[in-house]
């Protein structure tokens, strides 16, 4: 069984999709940056061992960046797994996970990459919005996308309404990007995801008018 650890910053709603699909993945612990993270409850209740590696308590993103790395491997995981982990890693933390460290983003990538996406979205009138599942890289936002979910954006949107189009959206699509991670169902070529699944069998793509 492939393993992981989960790194969140607030209320672990991702997190929970994730337990809730009952995958074949031992999550070895949740770290939060984060000592009021919500999300710390939601691994308690699952009886998953937590951590916390406080940014507050570093100098710097590199001091914080060796802590969190010598706490992740503690517990040897295949992968990391970002869900609402709110910080930007260094180089060097990055490269000592390649290929085993993934987020999901509030956008349809390469669009609206950092923070604030919903209202970026709603500002730029896009008709279309969603969120990305990627590895992650250096660059911020632009590591191979695994899987995406489009939704629909409404004249009528908030800021608030479109995010929780997207959320309902991003725990339907994180679970299947982690099964077909652990089931070796994905491999990197010339810096994209390929599925050794049939397409026509494992959609890159889901939105509500399937």
């Amino acid at each position: 069984m492939k393993s992981g650890v989960v790194l969140i910053s607030g209320r672990g709603s991702n997190l929970k999709a994730i337990l809730t699909a009952r995958l074949d993945l031992d999550i070895r612990c949740v770290i939060s940056n984060r000592p009021e993270a919500k999300g710390l409850d939601i691994a308690f209740s699952h009886q998953i061992p937590t951590r916390v590696v406080n940014h507050q308590a570093y100098p710097d993103r590199q001091h914080f960046d060796r802590a969190l790395a010598e706490t992740i491997d503690q517990f040897t995981p295949d992968y990391i797994i970002l869900a609402g982990f709110l910080r930007i890693f260094t180089d060097t933390f990055v490269l000592h996970y390649n290929n085993r460290m993934i987020n999901i983003h509030p956008s349809l990538l390469p669009a609206f990459t950092g923070l604030n996406t919903h209202a970026r979205a709603l500002a730029a009138g896009v008709k279309v919005h969603g969120c990305t599942v990627h590895f992650v890289t250096p660059t911020l936002d632009v590591g191979p996308i695994i899987i995406q979910a489009a939704v629909p954006v409404f004249q009528n949107d908030t800021e608030q309404s479109l995010a929780q189009r997207v959320l309902e959206q991003e725990h339907l699509i994180y679970p299947k990007a982690l099964s077909w991670l652990i089931h070796d169902q994905i491999e990197i070529k010339h810096e994209s995801v390929h599925l050794k699944t049939p397409f026509s069998s494992a959609p890159a793509l889901i939105s509500p008018w399937n």
